[in-house]
């Protein structure tokens, strides 16, 4: 059974940080200081309007409202604010681009069928646990010459049932 709970843990940074920041469990995260280097975290990232952000950032769902500069990787959603300022390169499932935001790179928006690795980070869990699921019929898969693929809606509505 996967369940995910973010209610739990929340983290709100307000300081002056700088170095690498990585949560191998999810977290509710609020950054509203200066961060510079790197962050990779689950759960939902908060990007708060007083925020000035200089780092690369791979996350599950991330909601930015304050400046970032660096490429921005989310396995589930990117949603930028009116105030969010964001220059890089974005690569999610879903983007939100409100009015008023802006935003200078380019963005790559990832398909609905995700190979075993692609699957793998995405819920991160090891691929030899998603080959057991897939040989014991658990989880929805295709088989397109020999490779497994998975449709993330139909993965979702999986992991929903569970």
């Amino acid at each position: 059974m996967i369940k995910k709970r973010t209610d739990e843990k929340i983290l709100d940074v307000s300081a002056s940080m700088q170095g690498s920041l990585s949560f191998s469990d999810p977290v509710n995260l609020r950054i509203n200081g200066k961060f510079n280097g790197n962050l990779t975290t689950k759960g939902n990232l908060i990007i708060g309007e007083s925020a000035d952000v200089d780092a690369d950032i791979i996350g599950e769902s991330i909601t930015i409202s304050g400046v970032v500069r660096g490429n921005i990787k989310a396995t589930r959603l990117i949603i930028l604010t009116p105030t969010a300022h964001v220059t890089g390169d974005l690569e999610t499932f879903r983007l939100s681009i409100e009015e008023g935001a802006t935003f200078n790179g380019s963005c790559k928006m990832s398909r609905h069928k995700l190979s075993l690795s692609e699957l793998s980070n995405y819920l991160s869990i090891e691929e030899d646990k998603i080959k057991d699921w897939v040989s014991n019929g658990k989880i929805p898969v295709e088989k397109e010459g020999g490779k497994l693929l998975f449709d993330r809606r139909e993965v979702e509505a999986w992991i929903g049932s569970k």
